[in-house]
């Protein structure tokens, strides 16, 4: 990883020696001192100019223009993008802080705590196995973690003395990868679930095991297969892979879609390196002031491979993991998984399930990622039937239109999630470019 260097918007190609500024398409906005815009000179995709892949160069502006604001104002400390169709890049760069005190400036090699983005790179790792033969969609996880039996499901009563039934049949790996197993993310829950889960300490789990045994304890939020809760899925499919694989987390991920991705900066570990690239994850106080996010920081450094939300990784890997899964499986002569898989991956698979009211639940879901259907009206930013991809809760978004043959990807460091509506921005100001 290279230190900070002089910065560019790609879809002008102009560039610009000092902090402070961002030039796009001959013209130079004044964003204050508190912006600086990075950019490395390696992308790892191919570049090319916006206007010769459909975009409207002039129009594409507006998204560095708007990141540049929203930094300026100190709504954000930072933030880095990236754009791409048919799979050349045709805008990225850095803007901002990745240490607001310490003055470092986010580049394009800062590193990110990228949360539940993670859950992509989980699902896909399990549909290798399924590929292989080695575990099927339908098969029961007790198959491989038999503390996952005979499970239960809460339907009352309090947190010292809660009514259960027992579950209807076993959770499978389907479920597992499309949130609908019952598992669930304590802090989503009202009462007596909420306490329930939060008594058991899971979160301090020295190794992937031990989690997986302290979830086992727990009442499910649903019957397996009822409806769709998003929760702590992926954490337990990543204890199947370890179990299946016979390698921990980070090892089988490594050899099945890191390495043939060339995604050297993505890892569980915070090593001196990542500690020295990662950027702070802030909040804002009632003032209006930037202020590090301690429990966010703490949570994004659990002890064991958090399958649901543990990855560190960069734009620029994130970029070649999308651009695989957009290609259909396949990037740079490297098959990762099949067209076929990917096909299944990025099908609605809850189509049949009616949310609960008051629950939040995507319009659609396929195997760790929300897809958007056909007759999604209602979508909150511009996009595409078959869109596909995920967020992390650190405002990191990755979203891959097959239809378009476009891939967006935005990084920041920022909690709450979507404050202000800041991805729609970034997704809405990206499309309207389009020709």
């Amino acid at each position: 990883m290279g230190a900070p260097g002089p910065g560019r918007s790609v879809s002008s190609g102009a560039r610009c020696s000092a902090p402070g500024f961002l030039r796009t398409g001959g013209s130079v906005l004044l964003a204050l001192c508190l912006v600086s815009v990075r950019v490395l000179a390696d992308v790892g995709l191919p570049e090319k100019s916006p206007e010769s892949v459909g975009f409207s160069a002039s129009r594409l502006e507006r998204v560095p223009a708007m990141l540049t604001r929203e930094v300026a104002a100190s709504h954000y400390s930072g933030a880095v993008w990236l754009i791409a169709r048919d799979g050349s890049v045709v805008s990225h760069g850095a803007i901002g802080w990745s240490d607001v005190p310490g003055r470092v400036a986010m580049d394009e090699d800062t590193v990110f705590r990228i949360f539940s983005m993670t859950k992509i790179m989980t699902a896909v790792t399990v549909l290798t196995l399924v590929e292989e033969g080695r575990i099927n969609l339908d098969d029961p996880v007790e198959r491989f973690l038999p503390e996952l039996a005979k499970r239960q499901v809460l339907t009352g009563g309090t947190a010292d003395a809660p009514k259960l039934e027992a579950a209807a049949g076993p959770i499978t790996i389907r479920e597992l990868l499309t949130h609908t197993s019952g598992l669930t993310y304590e802090f989503f829950e009202a009462e007596p679930l909420k306490t329930i889960w939060s008594r058991s300490g899971m979160w301090h789990s020295a190794s992937l095991r031990e989690f997986v045994g302290k979830v086992a304890a727990l009442p499910l939020a649903s019957q397996p297969g009822a409806r769709w809760t998003y929760g702590v899925n992926m954490d337990v499919l990543g204890a199947v892979i370890e179990v299946v694989t016979g390698q921990d987390l980070e090892t089988a991920m490594r050899q099945r879609v890191m390495i043939p991705l060339g995604m050297n900066h993505t890892t569980f570990r915070l090593s001196a390196d990542v500690r020295a690239h990662l950027a702070t994850i802030y909040h804002r106080t009632p003032a209006g002031a930037l202020e590090k996010d301690a429990f966010w920081t703490d949570l994004g450094t659990v002890a064991f491979p958090s399958g649901g939300g543990g990855l560190f990784s960069t734009l620029h890997d994130c970029a070649r993991f999308g651009q695989m899964l957009l290609n259909g499986g396949e990037l740079g002569g490297r098959r990762v998984l099949g067209r076929k898989t990917v096909e299944m991956m990025t099908s609605n698979q809850i189509a049949h399930l009616a949310a609960p009211p008051g629950a939040w639940m995507p319009a659609g879901f396929g195997f760790g990622v929300r897809v958007r259907p056909a007759d999604a009206h209602t979508a909150g930013t511009l996009g595409s039937p078959g869109e596909f991809g995920w967020e992390g809760s650190a405002c990191t978004y990755i979203s891959m239109d097959p239809g378009e043959k476009m891939l967006l990807i935005v990084l920041l460091q920022h909690v709450p999630y979507d404050e202000d509506g800041i991805l729609e921005k970034f997704a809405d100001t990206a499309y309207q470019a389009l020709k």
